[in-house]
Formats: C-alpha cells, structure tokens, sequence
C-alpha cells in the first residue's frame, strides 16, 4: 500500500488507466445508442489517455508526482477527442492544479455559483474542507479529486447531472466524507482513492435516475463510466489490489432504444450570446443579475486575472451585449441563434458528454510570435476531401474530421498557430468537435493569437459562415456576421443506421436510411433518394431561397440530379447547387438559406 505518490506511480497510473480504457473501450462504445455513425465515448478517451500517456512516457526528468500528473494533464488537453475526451483532460488538470497548488485549490475558495437548475455541484456538496499539502499523500490526493469535479463543472457552458459531470462530483463527495472523519490530514492514500472510486461507481449507478434518456434506453452514462475506469486504475496501483471488473457492469442494454438529448437552444429564449469580459467581481456580480432578468442558461465563469466567460440564451441579443459593456469590456463575441425545434431535450447527448464553455483551457501555455502575426484566418473541420476542397477554395485551412473520426485539440491547435494570422475563426462543424475546438482556441489565446470559435454544427453551415467572411472588417463584426449566416442555415443529413434503435421519428433497424433535421432523426425510409425528397419538403415547407446539397462517398450515380430535379419541379423559385463533398457515412449533407 503506497503512503504517497511519487513519479514511479503516476506512471503506473498512465499505463493502467490506458490498458483499462482499452480494454472496456468497446463496453463504452457500446453505450452510445445513437444509430448513426458518430465518434463513441470508449474510443475517444482511449485517443485522448495515449496522448496523456505519450506526454509522460517521452519526459525522463520528471522531478515529482505533481509534476507527472500535471504532464498527463497537459497531453490531454492536447490529444482530447470529443468532448467526452476534453472533460477527462480538465479531470487531469484539475488534478494538476491541486497537487501543485493544493491550499489555492480548495473547494472553500469563493466560486462563480453555478445555474439554478444545477446548484449545488462540488462547494455545496463538500463545505468546510480545507486542503493541507504534504506532498502527494491522502490529503493532497484528496484535494485534487475534490478540484478535478470543480474543474470539470466549470468548464461546461450548460452543466447536467445523469453526466461524466455527476460521476466526478460523487468522487469528490465521497473524498470529502472520508476527510470529515478523521483528524484533519489523517486519511491515508488508499482510503481516499478507494472512496473515490466507490463514491464514482455509486454516481454512475444513478446517471440513469438523473437522466430520463438513459433510463429509456437501460444504460448509465458512457463518459462517466470510463471516469470509474480511471480510478479503479489508480486504486490498483496504490493499493497493489486487482481491480474487480463487477462494478462496470452495466444496466442491461435494449438495442431497440435510442433516446440522445442534443444541445438546444432554450423554448423561450431564440439566441445563444457568449463572450469574454474584462471585470472586476463586483461588476461581475451587477452583470449576473442583469442577465437573470433577460434570459436563461446563463453561466459566468472566472478564467483568472478578472477575466470572465459569460454564456446566456436570450431573445434581445443588444441588451445582453450592451449589460456586458456596462460591466467591462466585453470581447470575441459570439452570437447563435437556435433553429426553430418541434421537440426540445436535455442540454447533453447520453454517452457523449456536455459541450465545453469556450472559456476551457489546458495548462499548456505555447508562445506565439505574435509580433509577425497579422490578418485573419479561418480554420474549418471537414469530413471528406470535397468537403476540403470547397473549404480550401474559399482560403479556408482545413482539418481532417468527422464521424467515426474526430480530430485532436493538437491538430485543431497547429492549424491556427500554422496559419500566421493574428485572429483566427473556427468552424467545428460538428457538435462532437466543439469542445476541441474551444480547447484549442485556449490554448491559442495564451501564446497570444485572437480565436472565436462559431459554433457550426454541419459543414453545410460552416460554408455559409464563409460566405459571409471579410477579413477586412473589425474582428469582432465578422465573427458576429458568421455565427449569425450559420445559424440561419436550416441543416440536414442523410445516413444509413448502424444499429436497431428507437428514435424520435419510430424504431429503425440497422439498414434503414435516416433522414435528420438539426441532428434529430425526423424520417426512416428505405431508399436515400425519397428520404432525401420528404426531408427537404419538410426544409423547404417554411421557405427557402438556396438549397446546398452536398454528396458522400456512398451517394448513388443520379442522385445528386435526382434531387436537384425534385427542387426545382416543387420550388421553382429555389436556387440548387450540387457538390461532391466524398464524407464517409453520410451520403447527402443538406443546407437551406
């Protein structure tokens, strides 16, 4: 039984935290009952843990346990895959931040409270704790579980429980409980870590009370189950114990059942408004209330120095603004406006992890010289040679990704510092690569290069974001123009299912074509040309004046003329233009201006 961590252990830690997720990988692929093709939770945290493990394993000179851990932090954060990937390398820097600092990150530290609807998280649920650092023993391992879940809460712009979030928030009330027992300093190693684990499993074993579209579909959540695999990781090494395998077991799994609750805007509020503010706390906290009485959502969290990440759903996009001047100086605006839904759902995709607030960061810190950086730059992930093609026309750099095939913090990180640009916009395309897009814009910003982050959730959005892009205007103006043309793009997709599955539009079987609107499944038919056709009649119902129809590498010969044809036959007004884009998995991508 180890007393204390030291550098041999966190090693250990690495190569058994990776073995385990390896090894359950597909157990938490498995959770993800979405029938179409997407990144899966195992796979992503497999990629992002080599990349924690690669970044310790090539530093020899590693001169204490704080500073291991804090190297698997910083490869994490920059080989994050998906957003479940990017909250497990805020997990490790929280971790980090402790084990270094473990008196500055207590949890009695005064934090932004977090929204109504999810009050309590980490301060409430573990008060009174105070961290006492004596190297990496039970206290300041205690302390650092304790920042992991406040790291992990304040990094995500609309927090919910039955999530990777809940999972760690029960490590630290486990820990904490451990520590109010005993004499303060007392606990030993091996209890704190086997408490967290404990406290994580019991967390995990109620994400699907916490969650209704888990309990729908008779599985816990796929992040938090690979966050019980960290730590059973690291109880084995410090207890020396073979971890049991029984506690991953899961609730018995329905394939006929598919309930993902994607991010959406909120029923009664049509904008997302987001930006950086400049300003002191006491202006912060005039700004919180003025924002209360205009919208909902709304997280303001600290990024240090008096910098803050503020995030509100709205309807009066001026006023939200306007109470952000009153306050500071508010900068790298963003503004989304919410398709009009006929369903609304929870803010997290089951299995998939929250999206990231864009005020996330890594503890790398990169140096750009930014004395020879100038213009503007856009950056977009595309998920087909086409696809890259048409971006590239437009000037645009390109990232390779998509289904199945999500790009790296790391690749995101070396298209912006590559593109010598002083400011820089991202275009995800995605919502599974939003939050590596915002994690690498962070890191960005600390070496000095200006990054806004539009939140485009299909290619088809990110080239009307393009359209509208001049680098000639004040920063600031063109971001807004460019959130504002992709959110006004309607978007849909065409895809094959993977898997038997219940969706909102009824069961399909694996086989069946998909047609979806805003990532929701709205059509199941048997042939992709008449899923096609019922879901741009369904676009084009609420008008329409451009139809961009992108074709995949599994389109049919004819179909991109079968259905510019039916465009024009119905909606003679209608303006259609054909690409070949090459995406795997999804044979048509379609847009609406």
């Amino acid at each position: 039984m180890l007393e204390a961590l030291d550098v041999s252990a966190v090693r250990r830690w690495s190569v058994a935290a990776l073995d385990a997720l390896t090894l359950h990988r597909q157990e938490i692929d498995d959770l993800n009952v979405f029938p179409v093709p997407d990144g899966d939770t195992g796979t992503n945290l497999v990629l992002t843990m080599t990349s924690a493990y690669d970044m310790l394993r090539a530093d020899r000179a590693v001169p204490d346990a704080a500073a291991a851990v804090g190297l698997m932090a910083r490869g994490a954060v920059l080989g994050a895959r998906g957003n479940s990937g990017v909250i497990a390398s805020q997990v490790l820097r929280g971790m980090a931040e402790a084990l270094n600092d473990p008196v500055a990150a207590t949890c009695a530290q005064p934090k932004p409270a977090p929204p109504a609807a999810v009050a309590c998280p980490v301060k409430a649920a573990v008060p009174g704790i105070s961290a006492v650092a004596r190297g990496c023993d039970g206290p300041a391992v205690r302390a650092a579980v304790e920042r992991a879940a406040e790291r992990a809460w304040s990094a995500v712009a609309e927090p919910v429980e039955g999530t990777m979030l809940s999972v760690a928030k029960g490590a630290a009330v486990a820990v904490a409980a451990v520590a109010a027992g005993r004499a303060n300093g007392a606990e030993g190693l091996g209890e704190v870590v086997r408490a967290a684990a404990r406290g994580a499993a019991e967390a995990l074993a109620e994400t699907p009370r916490q969650l209704p579209a888990l309990a729908r579909a008779g599985v816990v959540d796929a992040g938090g189950l690979g966050l019980v695999v960290l730590l059973d990781a690291l109880v084995g090494v410090v207890t020396g114990d073979e971890v049991t395998p029984s506690r991953l077991r899961r609730a018995a799994r329905d394939r006929r059942v598919l309930e993902t609750a994607r991010e959406r805007g909120s029923p009664e509020f049509d904008y997302e408004v987001q930006y950086l503010l400049g300003a002191d706390e006491a202006a912060v906290a005039t700004l919180r209330e003025d924002l209360s009485g205009l919208g909902d959502s709304l997280v303001v969290v600290g990024t240090g120095a008096g910098l803050w990440n503020v995030h509100v759903h709205v309807n009066d996009v001026g006023a939200a603004i306007e109470a952000g001047v009153r306050a500071g100086r508010p900068h790298r605006i963003t503004v989304t406006r919410f398709a009009d839904q006929q369903a609304r759902k929870p803010a997290v995709p089951a299995g998939a992890g929250p999206g990231l607030a864009a005020g996330s960061a890594g503890p790398a810190q990169r140096t750009a010289p930014a004395g020879v950086r100038s213009g503007v730059a856009v950056v977009a992930v595309a998920p087909g040679e086409g696809v890259a093609d048409l971006f590239e026309g437009e000037g645009v750099l390109v990232v390779d990704g998509g289904p199945t095939h999500n790009p790296s913090t790391t690749e995101v990180l070396e298209a912006i510092e590559g593109s010598a640009a002083a400011e820089v916009v991202v275009l995800p395309n995605s919502s599974a690569t939003t939050g590596v897009a915002n994690a690498a814009a962070e890191q960005a910003r600390a070496g000095g290069i200006e990054v806004a982050v539009v939140p485009t959730r299909s290619a088809v959005q990110g080239l009307a974001a393009v359209a509208v892009h001049d680098g000639s205007r004040r920063f600031g103006d063109d971001v807004i123009a460019m959130a504002e043309a992709a959110a006004a793009t309607r978007w849909a997709e065409v895809t094959v299912a993977g898997r038997d599955a219940l969706t909102m539009a009824g069961p399909c079987r694996a086989g069946d074509v998909l047609g979806l609107a805003d990532g929701d499944v709205v059509l199941i038919g048997q042939s992709v040309e008449g899923v096609a056709r019922d879901l741009l009649d369904r676009l084009l119902a609420i008008g329409g004046e451009l139809v961009t129809v992108i074709l995949g590498a599994g389109a049919g010969e004819g179909l991109g003329t079968a259905v510019e044809r039916h465009v024009l036959a119905r909606y003679p007004a209608v303006e259609v233009t054909v690409y070949q884009g090459g995406q795997p998995h999804y044979p048509l991508l379609l847009g609406v201006e």
